[in-house]
């Protein structure tokens, strides 16, 4: 039996004509409505007995065809720090890691791991532009997974939700059981505009190093069907019960 992806559809909601790709022999496999007209088909050369010619447009071959396009990797400072500003409607992210080194470099973080009331900047580079971006009707998401229990990290982006979400975000939660069981990938990423994504690089120690930037149409759909799963079964950070 083969093992069949289904990389995308130009269609508005029927699914047909779809791209579908065989993961162990490359092979693609396209579905659409048939050619009848007789007329039509005295113009087709090398049909065989058995084979159906189909319709497909263009442009469904073309965005979900899979072809061979290596990421572009991208530092973690100014080049990655673009992408939040260039963006046209939504940033989307992701969030798989049970610690990010950088979180606790960080004053707050001090303050959160010795059990004292953490004093948020609101006003801090991010801030800003999420209130500039979002003020221009653009949207900031995320979905975070949280272990049972809960690792320090996870309670602490729990906790900066908090300002995050004041200033434009919308974050929400799953638990990483939820996440398995709806196959969802297992690496940070961002999606801009459902049409580019930053997959995250990180190292040994967990700093980010730099990003992945990927445009294949049929590798920027698989993560826009893992968007659309964990947005719609995670709930709101105030809304998630929490492990500890």
């Amino acid at each position: 039996m083969r093992r069949i992806r289904f990389n995308g559809t130009g269609s508005g909601g029927g699914g047909c004509p779809g791209v579908h790709e065989d993961l162990d022999t490359g092979d693609v496999i396209v579905h659409g409505p048939p050619l009848t007209d007789h007329a039509d088909l005295a113009q087709l050369q090398h049909i065989d007995e058995g084979e159906v010619p189909i319709v497909v447009p263009r442009n469904t071959l073309v965005d979900f065809g899979p072809r061979d396009e290596a990421p572009t990797l991208i530092n973690a400072d100014d080049e990655f720090d673009r992408l939040f500003t260039a963006f046209k409607h939504t940033a989307w992210r992701l969030e798989t890691r049970r610690r990010y080194a950088s979180d606790e470099q960080t004053k707050e973080w001090e303050q959160f791991a010795a059990g004292r009331p953490v004093e948020w900047d609101y006003k801090d580079g991010w801030c800003r532009n999420v209130r500039e971006q979002t003020h221009a009707g653009k949207r900031f998401e995320r979905v975070r997974l949280i272990d049972s229990p809960a690792t320090p990290g996870q309670l602490y982006l729990r906790s900066n939700a908090i300002r995050n979400c004041a200033v434009g975000e919308d974050i929400r939660n799953l638990s990483r059981s939820e996440a398995q069981r709806l196959h969802l990938p297992a690496e940070d990423f961002w999606l801009f505009d459902s049409r580019l994504v930053a997959r995250l690089v990180f190292d040994e120690e967990d700093n980010l190093t730099g990003a992945e930037l990927i445009t294949e149409p049929a590798a920027v759909n698989r993560y826009c069907q893992a968007r659309d799963a964990a947005w719609h079964y995670a709930v709101s950070y105030e809304e998630f019960q929490v492990d500890k």
